[in-house]
């Protein structure tokens, strides 16, 4: 609909990097805040003879934000160099 309407093929490309980038950073961060919390709630639980409670890793939380926020972007980019190349016309037919 924005390339009928008159979007450049950069605009169409940077609001899909950024709705993937978006997506997948916010998705990332409630999945660590979500195990942050079960990992705390495990801490507390007595568990059995030789084991340590789990622990969050910061630098293996961030690890795992960044190529998750990396794998949606790139994901997102064939989406989005296709419909960023459609011709106005096939733009409003696809619709």
């Amino acid at each position: 609909m924005r390339k009928a309407l008159g979007a450049t093929n950069r605009s169409i490309l940077f609001q899909f990097a950024l709705e993937g980038t978006l997506l997948t950073l916010v998705s990332g961060l409630i999945g660590m805040a979500l195990a942050g919390g079960l990992m705390a709630l495990l801490g507390t639980q007595e568990g059995p003879q030789g084991f340590d409670p789990p622990k969050l890793v910061p630098m293996s939380a961030i690890i795992a934000i960044g190529s998750l926020t990396l794998a949606g972007v790139v994901a997102g980019l064939y989406p989005a160099r296709k419909a960023a190349m459609l011709q106005p016309v096939e733009a409003l037919r696809q619709e």
